[in-house]
């Protein structure tokens, strides 16, 4: 019964979810110095890992969530505090996230895990890498947790397991609630780069045809899975994308440890992503759910040196339980 209890207990300010989830992003100033590499992908697209790397036989494979990258905060004092416990680090940009656009009309998709296997591979083939862990956050969390669990019968014995923040585990019930008028400002924040970006793909690829009034007028995830993600990857419509991305129905099929941390008070989650019945029913499958922290924050105090709770978190569950 791999229920984790949880201390987070924060400063007044941030036991507020809104101001915790901005804080990280807007407050944090955080900086790291990577080597990127550039794999070209099967598909004749290419993808950009960033390295930060300590010479060690251990590696955290760290994913972003939705219109994030390497430079997100969650991403780079991630990959700083896997450095100080000997860990190298490689944080993996999902396909037109690395601040250059790529190649192909399709980008990424919150169940596109076959991206994540290319790089597994790619890592697995090309680096001595023993012991491999696999990091997301949000999208990216949710990217982990399907591919540990969809892929698992493949699985390389180096994976030797994950950890996902912040999840959107059942996507149709989470977007329902980002739908809500509590999440306004944030939808604003991601629509303002995924228009444009669905935009510059329609005047690059003239053949996708794209209704640019409705473009325009979107105000809800449906509405550009509509547009873009349906017609583009091949799904049936955005009910059959929610169905066939989210990570939900293979928690159980997961085999080594692996740990999700969602917070109560993130105001993307429905009630059907704390998933207390699959990790009470699982022997690998670790659910901690925590009383505040937001979206992808976990902020503590206005003092940036005592924000690292979800840092700490991720390394000791690599120590104890993953056992790197």
């Amino acid at each position: 019964m791999p229920i984790l209890e949880s201390q987070f207990i924060p400063s007044l300010p941030f036991k507020n979810g809104h101001f915790n989830t901005l804080y990280r992003p807007y407050f944090m100033k955080d900086t790291i110095s990577y080597q990127r590499k550039r794999i070209t992908t099967w598909d004749k697209d290419f993808i950009d890992l960033d390295f930060s790397t300590v010479g060690s036989k251990k590696l955290g494979l760290l994913i972003h969530g939705l219109e994030g990258s390497s430079e997100s905060n969650y991403m780079i004092k991630t990959a700083k505090k896997l450095n100080t416990i000997g860990l190298d680090a490689i944080c993996m940009n999902l396909r037109g996230c690395s601040g250059e656009d790529n190649l192909l009309l399709s980008t990424y998709h919150s169940g596109k895990t076959e991206d994540i296997d290319f790089v597994v591979k790619h890592i697995l083939e090309n680096y001595e890498y023993e012991n491999i862990v696999i990091i997301g956050f949000s999208l990216g969390g949710n990217l982990t947790l399907k591919y540990l669990g969809e892929y698992v019968a493949s699985l390389s014995s180096k994976i030797k397991g994950g950890i996902a923040t912040s999840v959107p585990i059942d996507i149709a019930s989470a977007e329902k609630e980002m739908d809500k008028f509590k999440n306004k400002l944030y939808m604003e924040i991601f629509f303002k780069t995924m228009k444009n970006k669905v935009l510059e793909k329609h005047h690059k690829f003239p053949e996708y045809q794209l209704d640019k009034d409705k473009l325009f007028k979107a105000t809800k995830f449906k509405h550009l899975e509509h547009l873009y993600t349906v017609p583009v990857f091949g799904f049936e419509s955005p009910e059959d994308y929610w169905q066939k991305a989210s990570s939900k129905p293979y928690l159980s099929k997961i085999d080594r440890p692996t740990l999700l941390i969602n917070a109560k008070d993130d105001s993307f989650l429905s009630k059907e992503c704390f998933p207390f019945e699959e990790a009470k029913a699982s022997e690998y499958f670790y659910f901690t759910e925590t009383e505040y922290g937001g979206h992808c924050g976990f902020m503590s105090s206005f003092t940036q040196s005592e924000n690292n709770w979800l840092e700490n978190k991720i390394a000791i569950f690599i120590q104890q339980k993953i056992q790197l």
